[in-house]
């Protein structure tokens, strides 16, 4: 009988999942009803959550530095609400179109990653969010230009489901493609392969010294993520019934680098934790002073990385010191 070696072992225990894990689950996905006011911003925590994945795939896992991951949430946004509007309604075919969009473009933009520095690569993905931002904004004939695409009608979710204006379907749909995608890049990450990554994001000529075709997984990982953002644009783009500029604008990318600064890079729950405290933290702030929520989150920011996020936030420094020992990443 064939006995596993010692790493996959490892690999195997960094696939299991704790009851802990399965609880928060539970909870999420019954929130929708037990939080039946909020699901509005519940679905907008998990769309987030999504994107805050998919650039952790590259920043936390292979060390990737991107300041232009907008740009796939904006093309996946616009390909599911273009297709929607002018081919077929249906959410799930949509959401398959948002993603193949999202990945094509970041099979493409790939080679942009291969060469240069991190400062390079900043500016590069930077530069391709704008550019896209702009050809938006030129098409307008077909986008909707400054004015947004409007009178996207979405059919019902499975045939039976229609969007309502509670939110509880959408949160649902949401919370539902946000956990089939955390099962998948867990395994992915789990797998020999995102063992690779992390060799890569360690030290890079080590990597290459000892036979990983570096270039060849960056280029996957890329695509990978690239896709997930797109997934969230789409789901963005479906459960609002509208897509505009907004989704291209560097804020977005900004955003998602604070919420894995708040949640840690590196673990998969980093991007959900960091989406939690962000978009409730925007929306309590926002409510108080609207025109200065952006200081106070700043100043929690500046507190954070100064204080140590694991002075700060006791419960969540235990989840990660879990998931470092028993494989949540």
């Amino acid at each position: 009988m064939a006995h596993n070696s010692p790493s996959q072992n490892t690999l195997l225990a960094l696939a299991r999942w704790r009851w802990w894990e399965l609880l928060l689950w539970a909870l999420a996905l019954t929130s929708p009803l037990l939080l039946s006011s909020h699901a509005l911003i519940i679905n907008e925590i998990a769309i987030v959550a999504l994107f805050a994945l998919s650039l952790d795939l590259i920043l936390g896992f292979t060390g990737i530095v991107s300041l232009g991951h907008a740009a796939f949430f904006g093309v996946g946004a616009y390909a599911a609400a273009l297709f929607a509007k002018f081919i077929m309604p249906d959410p799930l075919v949509g959401l398959l179109v948002g993603m193949s969009a999202a990945g094509l473009l970041g099979a493409l933009c790939s080679a942009t990653i291969l060469r240069g520095t991190d400062l390079t690569r900043l500016m590069v993905t930077l530069g391709v969010g704008l550019i896209l931002m702009e050809l938006a904004n030129k098409l307008d004939w077909l986008t909707g230009g400054a004015d947004g695409l409007q009178g996207v009608a979405m059919g019902p979710l499975l045939g039976q489901f229609e969007f309502d204006l509670s939110g509880r379907v959408a949160a649902w749909y949401s919370l539902s493609v946000l956990l089939l995608v955390f099962v998948v890049a867990r395994r992915f990450v789990s797998s020999p392969f995102g063992a690779t990554l992390k060799a890569i994001r360690d030290n890079r000529l080590r990597a290459m010294a000892i036979g990983i075709s570096v270039n060849g997984r960056l280029a996957v990982v890329y695509t990978v993520a690239a896709m997930l953002a797109g997934a969230a644009g789409a789901l963005l783009a479906q459960t609002t019934a509208f897509a505009s500029l907004d989704v291209f604008e560097f804020h977005r990318s900004a955003d998602v680098m604070l919420i894995l600064v708040i949640g840690g890079v590196g673990w998969l729950y980093g991007g959900v934790v960091g989406a939690i405290v962000f978009k409730l933290m925007q929306d309590a702030i926002s409510s108080i002073t609207p025109q200065y929520w952006t200081f106070w989150i700043g100043l929690f920011l500046v507190v954070l990385v100064l204080v140590g996020r694991e002075r700060l936030i006791r419960p969540w420094s235990w989840l990660g010191s879990k998931a470092q020992k028993g494989g949540l990443k």
